[in-house]
């Protein structure tokens, strides 16, 4: 797979944007939009990204859709857009909208009591700040650690996890940079098939994302959208197209401003 040529690989998809009337743009955060950090609570956009994101929301009719691992009303707090986009956080779990009405689905008595479970199952003082409890799932970031601490701090976690995921039926997955524990019938598919739901056939949607979590979004899509895998390395990945931040990526929301009306 190349890297994103505008006006060869997604010419289809500009030259339908041009004339949509429903243009939806979904995006995931960390890894995607802005570059990953240790310190996860300072994660800020690549530099040029939130302006060109601000411009099509001014500018054009597109709506923007984060769908994140995150909670939603912590991205809803790293965002400096206006108005907010529609927040889909947890994997899909949680739906923030712009004005501020919150959903969460439902989840079953035995998987909330392992969830329980499991943010106290890690014991070592050393690792608590590198948890992350979300309203939907449980976190160990790793980041940053030395090579044999990451191993240590994986190991511990899946010995911690795994009883836990397997008795109650949870996903337990490793993201870039972490593993996760979450509730098993929810990903950020299901959140792109809702927003698919809403719109109409002729709308033109792109979608672009970053690990393996993304995978789920990518499939979820209809023929005629697109998928873009967004990372400086290469992976396999069912995305159509690959293109490397944050050149690149600014290059693909540029286009869409301009294809769309706005003016850089």
């Amino acid at each position: 797979m190349n890297t994103l040529n505008i006006a060869e690989a997604a010419q289809q998809l500009f030259i339908r944007l041009a004339e949509a009337e429903q243009r939806v743009l979904l995006l995931d955060y960390d890894g995607t939009i802005a570059p990953f950090t240790p310190q996860r609570d300072e994660a800020v956009p690549y530099p040029g990204a939130e302006e060109l994101l601000q411009r099509i929301l001014a500018e054009t009719n597109t709506r923007i859709v984060m769908i994140t691992g995150r909670a939603a009303w912590d991205l809803r707090s790293l965002l400096h857009l206006y108005p907010t986009p529609e927040i889909w956080g947890s994997h899909g779990m949680e739906r923030l909208w712009p004005s501020g009405n919150y959903e969460m689905a439902e989840v079953n008595e035995k998987e909330l009591r392992a969830m329980t479970a499991a943010r106290s199952a890690i014991p070592n003082r050393d690792l608590q700040d590198r948890i992350e409890n979300k309203p939907a799932a449980v976190a160990l970031h790793w980041r940053g650690l030395p090579s044999a601490k990451t191993e240590a701090a994986r190991d511990l976690a899946l010995r911690a996890w795994r009883p836990i995921a397997e008795k109650a039926g949870l996903r337990l997955a490793e993201f870039d940079g972490g593993l996760e524990l979450r509730y098993s019938d929810h990903n950020k598919g299901n959140a792109v098939r809702k927003v698919l739901e809403e719109v109409g056939q002729d709308s033109v949607i792109a979608y672009l994302g970053d690990d393996q979590t993304d995978e789920d979004a990518f499939r979820a899509l209809r023929p005629q959208d697109l998928s873009v895998l967004v990372r400086p390395e290469f992976r396999e990945t069912s995305a159509q197209l690959w293109i490397k931040p944050p050149e690149e990526l600014l290059q693909f929301l540029g286009e869409w401003l301009t294809t769309c009306g706005g003016a850089l």
